[in-house]
């Protein structure tokens, strides 16, 4: 019988350090062991201190992605220095479960364009497609998803990512408003977290 992970699962904190102290101090006392975080850690980078050093501390492994407010090369940089793990096009492994994940959003700050979110999460996922248990991470919402009530569409590219890799759950953020919505996409449990975190089992 495979145990099962414990996660914290976060994203649009936006250089909020006082949210990352105290969501590191959760992470530890919950006993979490992976801290995922949906993109937007910086505010259009102004200043990246804090914002994974205290996971760190904590002793907690921690998986990153881009959101639409820092670049792919910030993300690299902050995985490097603190030893967590970019998953922009990349994937991660503990046990039986497999988690790959695509950053960045078709506007904002740091661009990307629809067609290459589609193209990292297909490169992510062929790493781990054969894991029992999968958890895709995205910054940007699926199009169709009820995260659209706030008026900006979800990704096309997203939604035929659930349809053809069929993850179990997908952890996404980008629209404040929606944090702590929930619903299901085919097999799909859709969760986004934006500044609302959420720990589960899987």
């Amino acid at each position: 019988m495979e145990k099962k992970t414990k996660i914290l699962a976060i994203g649009d904190i936006h250089g909020d350090t006082g949210l990352v102290k105290k969501l590191a101090e959760k992470a530890k006392k919950e006993n979490v062991d992976l801290i995922i975080l949906a993109g937007d850690i910086t505010f259009a980078e102004q200043s990246i201190k804090n914002l994974i050093g205290p996971f760190i501390k904590a002793k907690k492994k921690v998986l990153l992605i881009p959101g639409n407010h820092e670049s792919p090369a910030t993300i690299d940089f902050l995985a490097e220095v603190y030893g967590a793990h970019n998953i922009h096009g990349y994937s991660f492994v503990k046990g039986d479960l497999g988690i790959f994940g695509a950053g960045g959003a078709d506007f904002g700050i740091h661009e990307i364009k629809d067609s290459e979110i589609f193209e990292l999460l297909k490169k992510g996922h062929s790493k781990i497609k054969d894991s029992k248990k999968k958890i895709m991470v995205t910054h940007m919402h699926p199009s169709k998803s009820k995260s659209e009530f706030s008026g900006w569409p979800g990704s096309i590219a997203i939604s035929k990512a659930i349809k053809q890799f069929k993850p179990d759950i997908l952890i996404n953020s980008h629209i404040h408003e929606a944090g702590g919505i929930e619903e299901y996409i085919e097999k799909t449990k859709v969760i986004n977290v934006s500044r609302k975190e959420k720990i589960f089992e899987i």
